[in-house]
Formats: C-alpha cells, sequence, structure tokens
C-alpha cells in the first residue's frame, strides 16, 4: 500500500516539474513589436503665401446725394433708376417760371442803374467846363461827382443782383457732378422739392473704380504694416458674393489713421477698378489679402500631434525609428504650419499613423512627395 502511495506521489511531482518548465519557457518569451508602414515627408525651404480674408463693403469712388438748391415742383425727370450718366448731363427739372422772373426784373434793374450812371456822368462832364469859368461854384461839381460815384455802386449791385437770380434760375435745371450710376428716384413730377428736404433727389455713385471697406484687427494690422516695411505685400484679391474670385487684383490703403480703442481694430480700404461695372456701390464681398513669405519651411497640419497646447511631430532617426520632436510655428495657412524652431529642411516628418506611434516605434518608411 505505501509503495502505491509513493510511486503515485512521484508522478505527480514530475508532472508537476514538467509543467513549471514549460511555464517558464513561455514566461520568458519577449513579444516582438511590428514595424508599421508610414508615410514620411521631408522637409524643404520654399515660399509661402498667406491669405487672411476680411468681409468688406463696397461703394463707388465718389456717393453724391443729389439735392435742390431751389424750391419749386418738380417739372421733369430726365432719367431713369439704374442708368448711367455722364458728368454735366441734366438729370432734374424745377419749374423755372419764378426765377425767369427774377432774371427778368434783375435785368431791367441793371439796364435802370447803367441809364442813372450815364445821367451821372453826363452832369459831371457838363459842370467841369462851368467850375473851369467860375459860372458855378466847386461844390457843384463834387456833388455831381459824388452822385456818379452811387450811380456806378448802384451799376455793381444791380449786376450782383442779377448774378444771383441766374444762378438760382440755373439751378432749376439739375446736373450731374459726376458720371455714374443713378439711384432711386423718390420723387415724382408735381412734387414740390425744396433744398430742406431729408430725402435727396437721388444718389449719384461713380463706379469706375470702387472701395471696398473692411477693419483689420490691430495683429493683422501690425504685420502688415512689418510686410509693407520688407516689401512682401502681396496682392488684394476680392472674393464676390457668388463665391467667384474678382478679375482684376486691387491695392490696399487706409481708411482711417488710428485704431478704433473700443473695437481694436483698423479701418482699411481695398481699391479695385472696375471697368466692367461688375461691382456695385452697396454690395459685399470678401477682401483677400496675399503676404509673401520667403525661405520657410512648410509643415501639414496634419503630421502634428496636440498635446496640452504644446506640438510635436514624429521624426524618423536611425534604424528606422521615430523620436517625437517639440515643435514652435510663426504662422501658416488653412493647410501648414510655418516652422519657427524644433524641426528644419531635410527632416523626414511622418503624415500619417501619428495617433498611434509612440516613441522608439519601429516604422517601415515611405518617403512620399510633398503636395
Amino acid at each position: 500500500m505505501n509503495y502505491k502511495i509513493s510511486y503515485a506521489a512521484s508522478v505527480i511531482a514530475l508532472a508537476t516539474v514538467m509543467y513549471s518548465c514549460h511555464s517558464g519557457d513561455k514566461q520568458n518569451e519577449i513579444p516582438q513589436a511590428v514595424a508599421l508602414p508610414t508615410d514620411f515627408i521631408q522637409l524643404k525651404n520654399g515660399d509661402a503665401d498667406i491669405s487672411t480674408g476680411y468681409p468688406g463693403s463696397i461703394e463707388g469712388k465718389d456717393n453724391v446725394e443729389i439735392r435742390a438748391q431751389v424750391t419749386g415742383y418738380l417739372e421733369a425727370v430726365y432719367v431713369k433708376e439704374g442708368q448711367y450718366v455722364n458728368k454735366g448731363q441734366t438729370l432734374f427739372r424745377i419749374n423755372p417760371s419764378v426765377y425767369n422772373q427774377e432774371v427778368t426784373s434783375s435785368t431791367a434793374a441793371v439796364k435802370t442803374a447803367e441809364a442813372n450812371l450815364a445821367t451821372a456822368k453826363l452832369e459831371v462832364e457838363k459842370l467841369k467846363p462851368l467850375v473851369a469859368g467860375k459860372v458855378v461854384s466847386e461844390m457843384q461839381l463834387r456833388t455831381a461827382q459824388t452822385a456818379y460815384q452811387s450811380a456806378a455802386a448802384q451799376v455793381t449791385q444791380a449786376k450782383s443782383a442779377l448774378g444771383s437770380t441766374q444762378i438760382n434760375a440755373n439751378f432749376t435745371n439739375i446736373k450731374a457732378p459726376v458720371s455714374g450710376y443713378i439711384g432711386r428716384i423718390p420723387n415724382r413730377i408735381g412734387n414740390l422739392i425744396s433744398p430742406s428736404a431729408t430725402a435727396p433727389l437721388t444718389t449719384l455713385s461713380d463706379i469706375n473704380t470702387v472701395n471696398v471697406y473692411f477693419s483689420m484687427n490691430e495683429a493683422d494690422y501690425i504685420r502688415h504694416s512689418k510686410a509693407l516695411l520688407d516689401n512682401n505685400t502681396g496682392m488684394v484679391e476680392l472674393l464676390l458674393a457668388d463665391g467667384s474670385t474678382y478679375t482684376y487684383k486691387g491695392k490696399l490703403e487706409s481708411a482711417s489713421g488710428n485704431i478704433n480703442a473700443n473695437t481694436g481694430s483698423m479701418q482699411m480700404k481695398a481699391v479695385f477698378t472696375n471697368p466692367d461695372k461688375l461691382l456695385r456701390a452697396g454690395g459685399t464681398a470678401r477682401v483677400m489679402v496675399h503676404q509673401f513669405m520667403n525661405g520657410v519651411v512648410k509643415l501639414p497640419k496634419t503630421a502634428v500631434k496636440d498635446i496640452q497646447d504644446k506640438f510635436f511631430v514624429y521624426k524618423l532617426s536611425v534604424g528606422n525609428k521615430v523620436i517625437m520632436s517639440p515643435v514652435e510655428f510663426s504662422g501658416g495657412t488653412a493647410n501648414d504650419y510655418f516652422v519657427a524652431s524644433g524641426v528644419k529642411a531635410g527632416d523626414k516628418i511622418a503624415i500619417n499613423r501619428v495617433d498611434v506611434l509612440t516613441e522608439g516605434a519601429q516604422v517601415v518608411p515611405k518617403v512620399v512627395p510633398v503636395k
């Protein structure tokens, strides 16, 4: 009986030793990491175009309110809303009857004053030889000369009054001060027109050249000013309301000399030529301000890993391993960052698998062209 128990114990012990040895072999095995196929780009220096968009409102180079300068009834309207007119073209006529009568009356007053002047002159010429012959006193001659001077002043006054009435009569024909497009015409024939009316007769917009007004924040304004000093300022484009790009390039100018303390922005304007009359006053568009930069290293945003507001990239190192490098940027576009420090031209940077790569990870690198 004891022999059987001893034999069974020996078998169990042997099995335990064999199981322990087999388990130990499995625990000593080190799993091998799988090398991940990863795409890389090789960084290089290049030129960059930074574009920033601002919503803007379109105004004609000259936006003029057409107003009456005399009171009267509107007698004729020679133009239509939306019509293009040339400088000097007659737009409206106010009934001129009253003003024509004033011109007639003033003309008669001038003639009367001129006749009085002629009479006074004759009196002076008549008295001169009589005074010389001591027939009449010198005092009479001086009186006649004073009357002549008074008559001359009355002629001048009458002519001035005539000029005023002629000006008022001319104001009954309202003409275009500039070339441009006619706006809305609220008045109709027969309406009483007055210089004190709240609404103008119409508005006239010269849109051969247009100004697109917009606000630029202080940081952008400073950056733009520095670019001007470095001659890095590029073109100005206009995106229209339908999403298309306007054919002609623009010029950027300041519309104000100071930064608005309430908004922290500078009022700017982009000036565009408008030969096709496509841009109209009152419209809206988006001003795209471009700035050119030379010798920058661009890094796709898809290659950057953001960890607690710090940025990292995976750089290919020796042995086809990656190292995680911190990077800093000096700006960028919608798709790329501009590198300030951390990586340089010639470095190979992973552009995919950024979320699964780790420090020292083994990769199968494939260098792809930069898009």
